[in-house]
Order: C-alpha cells, then sequence, then structure tokens
C-alpha cells in the first residue's frame, strides 16, 4: 500500500434523517467514492454534476461531417473536377456546423455571480 497523503481520520455521527440526505446526495453526485464527495462538499459547499451529453452528441455529429466532407474532398482530389453538388453538400454541412455550434451555446449553463 503507498503512502497516504490524507492522514487525518474525521468521525461523526447522523441521525437517520440526515444519513437518509447524505446517501442521497452522495447517489445523485455520481461520485465513485463518498470520501471524495464529502471532502469535496468540505472544501468547496457543493457537489454539482455537469451534463455534458449535448457535447458528446455534437462530437459525434461532428465526426460525420467531417467524415462526408473527406469523402467530398476524395472525390474532387481523383477526378480533378468541382462539382455544383459537391459545392452544394459542403455548404449545407457547414450549415450543420454552425447549428450545432449555435445549439451547444444555448444549452451551456448560465452561471450567476
Amino acid at each position: 500500500m503507498s503512502k497516504r497523503t490524507r492522514i487525518h481520520p474525521v468521525q461523526f455521527y447522523l441521525n437517520d434523517d440526515e444519513q437518509y440526505i447524505l446517501e442521497e446526495k452522495y447517489r445523485l453526485s455520481r461520485m465513485k467514492s463518498k470520501s471524495a464527495f464529502l471532502r469535496k462538499m468540505i472544501l468547496y459547499g457543493f457537489v454539482y454534476e455537469v451534463d455534458y451529453s449535448h457535447i458528446r452528441k455534437m462530437n459525434t455529429l461532428l465526426g460525420n461531417i467531417s467524415s462526408n466532407l473527406n469523402q467530398i474532398t476524395h472525390r474532387i482530389n481523383s477526378s480533378n473536377t468541382v462539382y455544383q453538388k459537391d459545392l452544394d453538400d459542403i455548404k449545407e454541412l457547414m450549415e450543420k456546423i454552425w447549428q450545432l455550434q449555435k445549439s451547444m451555446v444555448s444549452k451551456q449553463p448560465l452561471i450567476k455571480q
């Protein structure tokens, strides 16, 4: 076992209601360690979960768009011809990128000081 950097144990007692609240907040935090959860609560006064699902979705869609653009550029490079359809497809893909960017910005949480 490696040397601990945290050497001061803390022990305290809770009634049933307090224990329930602690367990529920810990569960909702989705943190892997109750010790880390309690430490964060003590040091920062709160624990919150950030939902990054819209960013993951955006990254997936950007990957799809990137793949489509690569196919278009490969076709242009292999034929040395630029077709109007390819330009229209690129414009459509760029519009999708802008829509994704606007969507992502609109879903960012607002933090008021």
